[in-house]
Protein backbone atom coordinates (compact mmCIF):
# COMPACT_ATOMS: atom_id res chain seq x y z
CA UNK A 1 0.00 0.00 0.00
CA UNK A 2 1.45 3.34 -0.96
CA UNK A 3 2.34 5.72 2.10
CA UNK A 4 -0.28 8.61 2.74
CA UNK A 5 1.58 12.16 0.81
CA UNK A 6 2.33 13.82 3.58
CA UNK A 7 3.97 10.61 5.86
CA UNK A 8 5.98 10.39 2.76
CA UNK A 9 7.40 14.05 3.35
CA UNK A 10 8.08 13.36 6.95
CA UNK A 11 9.86 9.98 6.18
CA UNK A 12 12.52 12.28 3.46
CA UNK A 13 13.24 14.21 6.35
CA UNK A 14 14.31 11.38 8.70
CA UNK A 15 17.86 9.80 8.07
CA UNK A 16 18.13 5.80 7.78
CA UNK A 17 19.13 4.21 10.51
CA UNK A 18 17.88 7.05 13.07
CA UNK A 19 16.20 6.11 16.29
CA UNK A 20 12.68 7.50 16.52
CA UNK A 21 10.00 8.17 18.74
CA UNK A 22 6.84 8.40 17.27
CA UNK A 23 3.88 10.58 19.28
CA UNK A 24 0.66 9.38 18.85
CA UNK A 25 1.21 7.11 16.19
CA UNK A 26 -1.64 5.45 15.29
CA UNK A 27 -1.82 2.19 13.86
CA UNK A 28 2.09 2.41 13.38
CA UNK A 29 2.12 2.65 9.77
CA UNK A 30 4.96 5.34 9.71
CA UNK A 31 7.35 3.38 12.04
CA UNK A 32 6.62 0.12 9.88
CA UNK A 33 7.48 2.37 6.85
CA UNK A 34 10.35 3.88 7.97
CA UNK A 35 12.06 0.53 9.55
CA UNK A 36 11.24 -1.38 6.16
CA UNK A 37 12.73 1.24 3.91
CA UNK A 38 15.28 3.04 6.05
CA UNK A 39 16.45 0.58 8.50
CA UNK A 40 14.82 3.16 11.67
CA UNK A 41 14.29 1.85 14.71
CA UNK A 42 12.27 3.16 17.57
CA UNK A 43 8.90 3.41 19.67
CA UNK A 44 5.54 4.40 19.41
CA UNK A 45 3.04 6.06 21.86
CA UNK A 46 -0.30 5.60 21.66
CA UNK A 47 -3.90 6.00 23.84
CA UNK A 48 -6.06 4.26 21.67
CA UNK A 49 -6.21 1.27 22.64
CA UNK A 50 -7.81 -0.20 19.18
CA UNK A 51 -4.72 1.63 17.34
CA UNK A 52 -2.23 0.29 19.81
CA UNK A 53 -3.01 -3.34 18.92
CA UNK A 54 -2.75 -2.76 15.56
CA UNK A 55 0.61 -1.03 15.51
CA UNK A 56 1.51 -4.41 17.71
CA UNK A 57 0.55 -6.58 14.70
CA UNK A 58 2.91 -4.60 12.69
CA UNK A 59 5.84 -5.39 14.62
CA UNK A 60 5.68 -2.07 16.43
CA UNK A 61 7.61 -1.36 19.96
CA UNK A 62 4.52 0.57 21.31
CA UNK A 63 3.62 1.96 24.59
CA UNK A 64 0.31 2.75 25.53
CA UNK A 65 0.51 6.36 27.18
CA UNK A 66 -1.46 9.52 27.27
CA UNK A 67 0.86 12.48 25.88
CA UNK A 68 -0.38 14.97 28.43
CA UNK A 69 1.36 13.23 30.88
CA UNK A 70 4.58 13.74 29.39
CA UNK A 71 7.91 12.66 28.57
CA UNK A 72 9.62 11.98 31.39
CA UNK A 73 10.24 8.53 31.02
CA UNK A 74 12.82 9.19 28.39
CA UNK A 75 16.17 10.29 28.45
CA UNK A 76 17.43 13.66 27.04
CA UNK A 77 18.48 13.09 23.42
CA UNK A 78 17.60 9.25 23.32
CA UNK A 79 16.45 9.89 20.21
CA UNK A 80 17.02 11.43 16.75
CA UNK A 81 14.08 12.36 15.81
CA UNK A 82 10.16 12.94 17.66
CA UNK A 83 7.40 12.39 15.55
CA UNK A 84 4.12 13.86 16.46
CA UNK A 85 1.52 14.07 13.79
CA UNK A 86 -1.71 15.43 14.18
CA UNK A 87 -1.92 15.29 17.50
CA UNK A 88 -0.13 18.71 19.04
CA UNK A 89 -3.64 20.62 19.11
CA UNK A 90 -5.26 17.79 21.10
CA UNK A 91 -3.12 17.78 24.43
CA UNK A 92 -3.52 20.07 27.20
CA UNK A 93 0.15 21.89 27.26
CA UNK A 94 1.71 21.87 23.69
CA UNK A 95 4.34 24.42 24.40
CA UNK A 96 5.46 22.01 26.77
CA UNK A 97 4.98 19.15 24.71
CA UNK A 98 7.32 20.67 22.20
CA UNK A 99 9.97 21.51 24.73
CA UNK A 100 10.32 17.96 25.90
CA UNK A 101 10.39 16.05 22.28
CA UNK A 102 13.11 18.61 21.44
CA UNK A 103 15.22 17.59 25.09
CA UNK A 104 14.25 14.01 24.32
CA UNK A 105 15.15 13.91 20.49
CA UNK A 106 17.76 16.05 18.24
CA UNK A 107 15.29 17.12 15.86
CA UNK A 108 11.24 17.25 16.03
CA UNK A 109 8.60 16.91 13.39
CA UNK A 110 5.17 18.41 13.80
CA UNK A 111 1.89 17.92 11.75
CA UNK A 112 -1.06 20.18 12.50
CA UNK A 113 -4.12 21.64 10.95
CA UNK A 114 -3.68 25.27 9.68
CA UNK A 115 -6.59 27.07 11.26
CA UNK A 116 -5.47 30.27 9.48
CA UNK A 117 -6.68 28.65 6.11
CA UNK A 118 -9.11 30.87 4.18
CA UNK A 119 -12.46 28.74 4.56
CA UNK A 120 -12.01 28.98 8.09
CA UNK A 121 -11.53 33.13 8.20
CA UNK A 122 -14.33 33.15 5.91
CA UNK A 123 -16.87 30.24 7.84
CA UNK A 124 -15.31 32.69 11.36
CA UNK A 125 -15.77 35.95 9.36
CA UNK A 126 -19.06 35.83 7.58
CA UNK A 127 -21.18 33.25 9.39
CA UNK A 128 -19.87 34.05 12.71
CA UNK A 129 -19.62 29.95 13.28
CA UNK A 130 -16.34 28.06 14.07
CA UNK A 131 -15.18 26.31 10.98
CA UNK A 132 -16.29 22.83 9.75
CA UNK A 133 -14.36 21.61 6.83
CA UNK A 134 -12.66 18.57 5.27
CA UNK A 135 -8.93 19.16 7.81
CA UNK A 136 -11.81 20.18 10.39
CA UNK A 137 -14.42 17.99 10.37
CA UNK A 138 -15.45 17.84 13.84
CA UNK A 139 -18.23 20.37 15.23
CA UNK A 140 -17.43 22.71 18.28
CA UNK A 141 -18.80 20.50 20.56
CA UNK A 142 -17.35 17.10 19.88
CA UNK A 143 -13.59 18.13 18.20
CA UNK A 144 -11.03 16.68 19.74
CA UNK A 145 -8.98 20.38 19.00
CA UNK A 146 -8.18 22.52 21.93
CA UNK A 147 -5.63 24.62 20.99
CA UNK A 148 -6.00 24.99 17.42
CA UNK A 149 -3.72 27.64 15.70
CA UNK A 150 -2.30 29.29 12.26
CA UNK A 151 0.92 29.12 10.98
CA UNK A 152 1.81 32.31 12.63
CA UNK A 153 0.66 31.59 15.99
CA UNK A 154 3.26 28.55 15.81
CA UNK A 155 6.03 30.40 14.71
CA UNK A 156 5.68 33.01 17.33
CA UNK A 157 5.64 30.15 19.26
CA UNK A 158 8.73 28.57 18.19
CA UNK A 159 10.47 31.92 18.61
CA UNK A 160 9.46 32.35 21.67
CA UNK A 161 11.13 29.38 22.26
CA UNK A 162 14.28 29.88 20.63
CA UNK A 163 13.32 26.66 18.53
CA UNK A 164 14.64 26.88 14.53
CA UNK A 165 12.58 25.62 12.45
CA UNK A 166 14.40 23.67 9.19
CA UNK A 167 11.65 23.07 7.60
CA UNK A 168 8.04 23.92 6.40
CA UNK A 169 5.70 22.39 3.98
CA UNK A 170 1.68 22.80 3.49
CA UNK A 171 -0.49 20.06 2.40
CA UNK A 172 -4.27 20.11 1.41
CA UNK A 173 -7.32 18.06 3.17
CA UNK A 174 -5.77 14.69 0.91
CA UNK A 175 -2.52 15.64 1.75
CA UNK A 176 -1.34 16.84 -1.38
CA UNK A 177 1.25 19.85 -1.78
CA UNK A 178 1.18 22.76 -4.38
CA UNK A 179 2.55 25.91 -5.41
CA UNK A 180 0.32 28.33 -4.11
CA UNK A 181 0.36 26.37 -0.74
CA UNK A 182 3.92 26.89 -0.19
CA UNK A 183 3.76 30.87 -1.68
CA UNK A 184 0.71 31.84 0.77
CA UNK A 185 0.88 28.91 3.15
CA UNK A 186 -0.87 30.65 6.10
CA UNK A 187 -3.74 31.58 3.53
CA UNK A 188 -4.18 28.24 1.30
CA UNK A 189 -2.32 25.24 3.70
CA UNK A 190 -4.69 23.36 5.14
CA UNK A 191 -1.90 21.11 7.44
CA UNK A 192 0.93 21.83 8.29
CA UNK A 193 4.40 20.12 8.56
CA UNK A 194 7.49 21.73 9.66
CA UNK A 195 11.05 19.88 10.68
CA UNK A 196 12.56 21.57 14.26
CA UNK A 197 15.51 21.60 16.36
CA UNK A 198 16.55 23.98 19.64
CA UNK A 199 18.56 26.82 18.56
CA UNK A 200 21.77 26.50 19.91
CA UNK A 201 22.56 28.89 23.04
CA UNK A 202 24.81 32.29 21.64
CA UNK A 203 28.53 32.10 23.20
CA UNK A 204 28.81 34.20 26.03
Amino acid sequence: MALRPDLEIISRWIRPGSRVLDLGCGDGTLLRHLHDTAGVTGYGLEIAPHYVGRAVRKGINVIQMDLDLGLGDFETESFDYVVMTHAIQVVHHPDRLLEEMLRVGNEGIVTFPNFGHWKSRLQLGLAGRMPVSRALPSQWYDTPNIHLCTLRDFETLCRNKSIQILNRTMVDHRHHSGRWMQTVPNLIGEIALYSLRQREPLPA
